[in-house]
């Protein structure tokens, strides 16, 4: 099963998203991107991802239009503006979803509620993929319908 997350920057909760799926099972085929990518992943994604068990130091913010004409059997947005400018895909997409967070690297404050907010979108990332993952990606892979 080939699944693409995609947001604006990928630098962020796509990545956290890929990250997730890729952990809760080796089968899936799961990629980020954005549709204009950062320069990096944000820092505090890659730490507050470590803190749950996932390494996100080797990813890189990727550009959608490198995939556009590649077969996906989910494209997934996680932010709006993402869902607004998704592009149209040349390859087969047999499911696109939308399951909105709000941006992390946005956050205001002290360093604290900076990466309390990290930590919060993180643990809504997870908690709304692994929703995914059990009930509908986990059948397609059993071979049932979910």
């Amino acid at each position: 099963m080939r699944i693409l997350i995609l947001c604006t920057g990928n630098s962020c909760r796509s990545q956290m998203a890929e990250g997730f799926l890729a952990a809760f099972d080796r089968r899936l085929s799961v990629t980020s991107a954005g549709t204009k990518p950062a320069q990096r992943v944000h820092p505090l994604a890659v730490h507050v991802m470590q803190e749950a068990g996932v390494d996100l130091s080797a990813h890189v913010p990727k550009a959608v239009s490198q995939f556009l004409d590649q077969p996906f059997d989910y494209v997934v947005t996680v932010c709006d503006h993402a869902k607004e400018t998704c592009p149209l895909f040349g390859g087969t997409v047999r499911h696109r979803l939308h399951v909105g967070f709000e941006d992390p690297a946005e956050a205001t404050g002290s360093p604290d509620e900076v990466i309390g907010v990290f930590r919060r979108v993180r643990d809504e990332i997870r908690r709304d993929f692994h929703r995914l993952y059990t009930d509908m990606f986990l059948p397609h892979l059993d071979g049932r319908t979910p």
